[in-house]
């Protein structure tokens, strides 16, 4: 495939297991369609990722997509979203429309001259490994606190990013009550949050690749 083919429509359930993928990842929907996936090979190394760019992810895809992420929030009840930077922005909002909530809360890595640098915490993630900070707008508190809050990124990876947020969450109170993503790419993610985090919702699983001859096998 071409690489401006990739995340443009979901095919159906190819039950073919091949060792060796060649071209692309099928990932694998909770409904059995699939959403073929180019590979990102890992800097550094032979090893390799499914990679997911929601924003370059047709209209009927994301839509799909993250319908199927709310879809597995909604048990939770949320009552708030809060979108990380700077594509689980996107995630965010539309599963907080297919939630039927008016509204969400972006974090930022911005620096607004009114923002309160006590709310505010280190962030990175595997594909912008340079330390920004991760910050919420002190006028949106109330919208948070006491509230039932769900926390979006797009992809989980190393799991830096998402805890950033959980930490950025704590600082005023607030523990959400699950996380969500629309891929979960690999597991290393989970040994980045603490022990008390609360449950993770994905809509995609990929694994961690290992690059073989032209092609990639699951390591």
């Amino acid at each position: 495939m071409r690489a401006e083919e990739f995340w443009q429509v979901f095919s159906p359930a190819d039950d073919a297991k091949p060792g060796v993928f060649d071209g692309f990842y099928p990932a694998a929907l909770p409904d059995g369609r699939m959403l073929r996936l180019p590979f990102r090979a890992v800097p550094g190394g032979e090893s390799g990722l499914a990679s997911l760019i929601i924003n370059q992810a047709s209209f009927a895809v994301m839509r799909g997509l993250t319908a199927l992420l709310a879809e597995k929030l909604a048990s939770f009840v949320p009552e708030i979203v809060v979108g990380l930077p700077t594509l689980g922005l996107t995630v965010a909002s539309a599963v907080a429309e297919a939630l039927g909530h008016g509204r969400y809360v972006a974090a930022g890595t911005s620096r607004k001259f009114w923002y309160d640098d006590a709310l505010s915490v280190a962030m990175s993630s595997v594909t912008t490994p340079d330390a920004k900070r991760l910050y919420l707008d002190p006028r949106l508190l109330p919208l948070l606190e006491g509230k039932r809050v769900v926390l979006i990124d797009d992809v989980l990876s190393t799991g830096k990013s998402i805890l950033a947020g959980i930490e950025l969450l704590r600082r005023i109170g607030v523990q959400p009550v699950a996380i969500g993503a629309v891929m979960l790419q690999s597991e290393r993610w989970k040994a980045a949050l603490p022990a008390d985090a609360p449950p993770v919702v994905g809509v995609l699983s990929t694994p961690l690749l290992k690059r073989v001859g032209s092609g990639w096998v699951v390591a």
